[in-house]
């Protein structure tokens, strides 16, 4: 199988400059025109292995309340009373993929998440060590622990399937082509298109959901309330948490600092008053 080219590795130096670029992978999501059929759920569980989740009735047509350790790719239903008019807010729920991960910049452990040169963000469960950190760093709440094996999963973008020039298999399951597979460039032109679309029809405020605040992502989502995406139960200005950006960044040259003093008032130390001897 064809190797993905690294970009970018958790609690490592940067790979090494002359890594030839790639064009940024994306998926296309047109929230408006998803059936809520669940193919591509059913498609995540089944390419990945993934174990079945017991199902939670809570009044609603939605497979559980929150994506799990075993469950990567969920269809959100929300209701929404516009105008007299009961509307579904259908969204499918997974890894962003963003261009600056707080997921990996949060990560102490090395290796244990990736960035491909082709923008997808990957999981290392070998290398993982189960502190949750990258939990904290994700302003998306998609990664999850699995209190069993003390390990985190989340949504891979099927890396294993585009490395060998597949989509991805929630896509290849999509009955109406509400998911689309291409470039970023591409996505965000059939995006653009869909929207002007949508304005037409009414929509005043349909919207392209692409958040600058975590450098774009890898999933290029269309929303007919672009203007309210919290109604998508997505945030409005994602961000990478202050306190991961402080302790990856400031604290940890800090640190780092405060050690090589420490070292070098040692050495001073004992080239100027010698070893310690003990007393007899």
């Amino acid at each position: 199988m064809k190797t993905l080219e690294l970009k970018r590795v958790s609690a490592t130096a940067a790979p090494a400059p002359g890594v030839r670029e790639q064009a940024t992978v994306s998926k296309y999501i047109d929230t408006t025109s998803c059936i809520g059929c669940k193919a591509c759920e059913v498609a995540c569980q089944e390419w990945n292995d993934l174990p079945a989740e017991t199902t939670v009735q809570l009044g609603t047509y939605q497979t559980l309340p929150e994506l799990t350790p075993n469950l990567w790719n969920l269809i959100r239903f929300n209701e929404l009373d516009h105008d007299g008019a009961l509307r579904w807010l259908m969204r499918k729920d997974q890894c962003m993929h963003c261009g600056d991960p707080g997921c990996l910049k949060a990560c102490p452990a090395p290796g244990a998440i990736v960035q491909y040169m082709n923008g997808i963000v990957d999981f290392n469960q070998e290398a993982c060590i189960g502190c949750g950190y990258c939990m904290t760093g994700c302003p998306f709440n998609i990664p999850k622990l699995n209190q069993k094996t003390q390990r985190v999963y989340k949504c891979t973008l099927c890396s294993d399937r585009v490395s060998v020039g597949l989509e991805p298999a929630c896509i290849k399951a999509c009955p109406t082509g509400c998911l689309q597979f291409g470039t970023k460039t591409q996505m965000l032109d059939l995006a653009g298109k869909r929207v002007a679309q949508l304005k037409g029809q009414g929509f005043e405020h349909a919207a392209v959901y692409d958040p600058p605040g975590v450098g774009g992502t890898g999933v290029v989502t269309v929303l007919a309330y672009g203007d309210q995406p919290e109604l998508y139960a997505l945030p409005k200005d994602p961000t990478i948490p202050l306190a991961v950006r402080i302790w990856k960044t400031p604290l940890k040259w800090l640190g780092s600092l405060a050690m090589t003093f420490g070292v070098v008032g040692t050495v001073l130390h004992y080239l100027r008053y010698g070893a310690k001897k003990a007393e007899e």
